[in-house]
């Protein structure tokens, strides 16, 4: 009984062992394998994205109150749902929105560890206060300088941050450079913290999926055909005998309602039969199709002629 007892223990060790040494295993694989430049730009774009869709949501709830009403403060409230989006996002889980949607997350490039390395709480209160704290400082320091006078010394302030950020600009450009010739750190904040982008599992396949292409490629095909075959059937035609007046369809007395449009004629005039219409109304056919007929006898149109018709006015008491 011991001995198999004992030997039950050592399986589920091994067993144990073998997992952990998968998981390590799944670990250096995901470390190792370069992330997609694509996929670490995508990312910033889907963040950007959910940003802004905060921020419409936000402001929608205030747009019955007074106009300009959160202006005074909008850097103020956009900097807290990025925080809130930080707390949530990096500092809980090492990745954010986007990154999670595409199956990548943060890891620490600095530690010498071998294998993945989580972000330290360090690095990820750093990359929140240059993410944030920057986009802050540029909408609050643009409405702090707006409209001073040219002896305030506010400007020199001013000064030395604009040298500051045009510093901050080149650094960025060489470093996106760099990134697009190395395929790692894409933004300087990551690089100067050490905030390498890796793979959150195991890099598989990916199907792909082309029922959209597909639906697309229909579509556009079925749409050129309708191009090329709807001036050969004469959609006018059609259209003026199946809507506007069927053939068989009982008129008022003569001259006082148009065979197109059934109203009274405006500017009355007739082509070639004793039906009459409006002028505009039958011009416009007569331009969109050459050989127009008209819709309640059928007889081709002809040159137009213009029509007096006679109205009696009768006085209701």
């Amino acid at each position: 009984m011991t001995g198999s007892t004992g030997k039950k223990a050592g399986d589920t060790l091994a067993k144990g062992e073998a997992r952990g040494g998968d998981s390590f295993a799944e670990d250096d694989m995901s470390a190792s394998t370069p992330v997609l430049r694509i996929s670490q730009l995508d990312a910033y774009e889907l963040d950007t994205a959910l940003e802004q869709l905060v921020w419409t949501q936000l402001s929608r709830c205030f747009q019955y109150f007074k106009p300009g009403f959160l202006t005074p403060c909008e850097a103020e409230l956009k900097a807290l749902l990025q925080l809130l989006l930080w707390r949530f996002t990096v500092y809980s889980h090492g990745a954010t929105v986007g990154q999670s949607l595409l199956n990548i997350r943060y890891c620490n490039d600095v530690s010498q560890a071998h294998g993945f390395q989580p972000l330290i709480r360090r690095q990820k209160l750093w990359f929140g206060l240059w993410t944030i704290g920057e986009k802050w400082l540029k909408e609050r320091a643009y409405r702090l300088f707006l409209n001073r006078p040219a002896e305030s010394p506010l400007l020199k302030v001013r000064r030395i941050l604009d040298i500051f950020s045009g510093v901050a600009k080149v650094a960025s450009l060489l470093n996106f450079l760099h990134f697009l010739r190395r395929g790692r750190f894409p933004t300087l904040t990551e690089r100067l913290l050490g905030m390498r982008v890796v793979f959150a599992g195991s890099p598989g396949a990916h199907d792909v999926g082309y029922q959209y292409v597909n639906r697309e490629l229909l579509w556009h095909g079925f749409a050129e055909f309708l191009i090329f075959l709807l001036p050969l059937v004469g959609a006018w035609r059609l259209r003026a005998r199946a809507l506007l007046a069927p053939p068989q369809r009982e008129l008022g007395p003569p001259g006082t309602e148009c065979a197109l449009c059934g109203e009274w004629p405006t500017m009355a005039h007739t082509a070639g039969c004793r039906h009459v219409f409006c002028y505009y109304c039958i011009k416009s056919h007569m331009m969109a199709e050459v050989s127009f007929s008209c819709p309640c006898c059928g007889q081709e149109a002809q040159d137009l002629e213009p029509v007096k018709i006679q109205m009696e006015m009768t006085r209701f008491q």
